[in-house]
């Protein structure tokens, strides 16, 4: 079931599958995972033939995979995931690759036979493409050193763990993919998820992890 979290006025709603994990997703964010459970093997089906979307949530408490009795307790705010990739190396294993969406929040959810949880959620705005002040350019001039240092490794662009475009001129694209790379705990990441503001984004980063921002 969602955790509580305060509402926000809707943008558009629309029913989905739940994929709730340890971790969030960020707009733009790429997630690669390994489905094996029937609830998972059933959703990845009426993904791949456009019949569903899903989304990810980040899991308060229980476990990624099912346990008979165990209670699922998940953010109400996530992320949609849309497919790039999948794979089926053997029967009953799946591996896909996603990118970011849109956000959602949770108004509704319950769980079919299978386990998934379905639900009905409404999706949010994207970030404005919010310039970034000089103050906080130096978050921006160092993500883009570790992109450049990256593409000097040869790496295919499907194997870069950042996506391009890269928006490195837009405050919240730039609050995101640090988001992601940093060790922040689960729960400050779910914070920065949920601002609203992509300058407020950033700027909590500077705030919380002062070096990126000097050159």
């Amino acid at each position: 079931m969602p955790s509580e979290q305060p509402d926000r006025p809707p943008h558009t709603t629309k029913p989905i599958a739940l994929f709730p994990l340890g971790h969030g997703l960020f707009p733009d964010g790429l997630l690669a995972l390994q489905l094996f459970e029937v609830r998972y093997l059933s959703m990845i089906k009426k993904v791949v033939k456009g019949e569903l979307d899903f989304g990810v949530v980040r899991l308060v408490q229980g476990s990624e995979v099912a346990k008979p009795d165990q209670e699922e307790v998940f953010e109400n705010l996530g992320t949609l995931a849309s497919l790039t990739h999948h794979h089926q190396p053997q029967a009953g294993l799946v591996q896909i690759r996603c990118v970011g969406g849109p956000r959602f929040r949770v108004q509704s959810a319950e769980r079919d036979k299978t386990g998934l949880w379905l639900a009905e959620v409404n999706l949010l705005p994207d970030d404005p493409p919010e310039g970034i002040p000089l103050h906080l350019q130096p978050a921006a001039n160092h993500l883009g050193r570790v992109i450049a240092d990256l593409q000097r490794q040869g790496l295919a662009p499907e194997d870069m763990p950042i996506a391009a475009p890269f928006r490195l001129d837009e405050c919240g694209w730039v609050a995101n993919r640090w988001a992601e790379i940093l060790p922040l705990a689960p729960q400050q990441k779910q914070f920065l998820l949920a601002m609203e503001s992509p300058l407020a984004r950033l700027a909590t980063l500077k705030e919380w992890v002062g070096e990126l921002f000097q050159d």
